[in-house]
C-alpha cells in the first residue's frame, strides 16, 4: 500500500476525524501524521504495521488507565512514529532526544508571538593541518 486511502484510515484506531478525514488541534498533529503517512510511502513500514502499532500503543495506555477521551491521540501517535523509526533504523533514541532538547531550548528562548525555529549549528572548525 503507497499510503492510507479512506478505507484505511478509518481502520485506525480512533482517529480523530470528521466528514472530511483527520482532525488536527495543533500544527505538529498534522506533522507527525504525515510523517507516518510519508514513511508508509516510501516502503519504511506498511500501513497495516502502522495500524496495529498503534492499536498497542492505545492498549498500553488504555491499560494504564488513561483516559479513551481522544485529547492524547496524536500523543499516542507520536511514540507509535517514534518507535518505529527507532526499530527500523532510521534514526535512534539519542538523536530523538537532541532533537526534541532543541525543540524545547528554542521553545523557551523565542519571544511570544514569534515562530519557534532551531537555529543550525555552527559546523566544527576544521583542523589545523
Amino acid at each position: 500500500m503507497s499510503g492510507p486511502d479512506s478505507e484505511a484510515l478509518a481502520a485506525l484506531p480512533r482517529l480523530p476525524r470528521d466528514e472530511s478525514g483527520p482532525v488536527f488541534a495543533e500544527p505538529w498533529q498534522a506533522q507527525a501524521f504525515a510523517m507516518a503517512v510519508k514513511l508508509s510511502e516510501q516502503g519504511h513500514f506498511t500501513w497495516k504495521e502502522w495500524a496495529a502499532e498503534l492499536a498497542a500503543e492505545l492498549k498500553t495506555a488504555a491499560d494504564r488507565g488513561e483516559p479513551d477521551d481522544g485529547t492524547h491521540y496524536y500523543e499516542h501517535w507520536l511514540a507509535t512514529l517514534e518507535r518505529l523509526v527507532t526499530r527500523k533504523g532510521l534514526t535512534d533514541a539519542a538523536a530523538l532526544s537532541e532533537r526534541k532538547d532543541a525543540w524545547t531550548d528554542a521553545y523557551r528562548h523565542t519571544p511570544h508571538g514569534k515562530p519557534v525555529e532551531i537555529r543550525k549549528r555552527n559546523p566544527l572548525p576544521e583542523p589545523a593541518q
